[in-house]
């Protein structure tokens, strides 16, 4: 028998103010509600970012900015590295999507290995985007921070601003950071319900709503990379 919460329950009778519309429980509206407004925010700073990007005659090239894979070759390579990170991203989100399936099998043992899949994943991204950043800082970029002129001259493939150069790496490394930061903290986030899960903490309450509610803020975190992937290394 299921031992929702009040809360999570979806009121039926007259004297609760009506049945819900969509019938979906409490905690996955506010989690909605949470992913639609951090929507917003990365909204506004990737159009903040197109819109100095266009506005700007010359940009740096990212096929030749992001050319490295970190450890093996320094150039030569260009959006492979931030390739294989992506590659990760989305296949933790297939086994976060197999999690929630066998949540709703209430198969324990299958969300705990899918958990750690995804947990694994998470931590291999962030470990990319360290490698990069690393690299990145290597070159001379940061946080008000560009490289030298003769560095610059092979980032760019016509004419030299170094006003582009500057927004391109303070805006750079504070939307990834902010990305890197959602994930970090769904990682977090995953280790905790993972240790739910062992615990038996979800076969006590009679379902998995926690994991699919969780599962809701990974997909939100890798959709979200999808657009930063192609604002900063495709356009």
């Amino acid at each position: 028998m299921s031992s929702l919460s009040q809360l999570d329950q979806v009121k039926t009778t007259p004297w609760s103010g009506g049945r819900s519309p969509w019938s979906v429980e409490y905690g996955k509206i506010m989690m909605w509600f949470f992913l639609v407004s951090d929507a917003f925010t990365f909204s506004s700073l990737l159009i903040y970012y197109g819109a100095q990007r266009f506005s700007k005659f010359t940009w740096p090239d990212p096929d030749l900015v992001f050319q490295s894979i970190p450890g093996i070759t320094d150039s030569g390579a260009p959006l492979v590295f931030v390739g294989i990170m992506t590659f990760i991203l989305i296949m933790s989100s297939v086994t976060m999507v197999l999690a929630v399936e066998a949540g709703h099998r209430r198969s324990k043992k299958e969300v705990i290995w899918w958990m750690v899949a995804t947990i694994i994943g998470g931590f291999m991204f962030l470990g990319c985007q360290a490698a990069e950043w690393t690299h990145l800082f290597h070159e001379g970029f940061g946080w008000g921070k560009i490289p030298n002129m003769e560095t610059l001259h092979h980032l760019f493939t016509g004419e030299v601003s170094t006003v582009s150069a500057l927004q391109f790496s303070n805006l750079f490394f504070t939307i990834t950071g902010f990305h890197g930061f959602h994930v970090f903290s769904g990682v977090i986030i995953n280790i905790i319900i993972l240790c739910m899960t062992i615990n038996g903490t979800f076969e006590k309450r009679g379902h998995y709503l926690m994991v699919e509610k969780v599962g809701l803020y990974w997909h939100f975190v890798d959709l979200v990379w999808v657009f930063v992937f192609t604002f900063f290394y495709l356009v």
